[in-house]
């Protein structure tokens, strides 16, 4: 089973993509940088997870 922070950093970008694209549509440029900043922080959360993962010998998530 991958690290709960490789799940949980992959939702975070998901919902980061989804907020940036809700600050593009209505314009709403706060909406949108906090968009890009969840994406980074997701991207880093499942860095982090991985990295766990390979320290555990867990390959089946990568």
């Amino acid at each position: 089973m991958p690290d709960r922070d490789r799940v949980e950093g992959a939702a975070r970008r998901m919902g980061g993509k989804a907020k940036e694209a809700a600050g593009h549509v209505t314009g709403d440029e706060k909406l949108k940088a906090e968009g890009r900043a969840d994406q980074v922080s997701g991207k880093v959360q499942n860095a982090v997870g991985g990295l766990k993962d390979s320290l555990r010998g867990d390959h089946r998530g990568n």
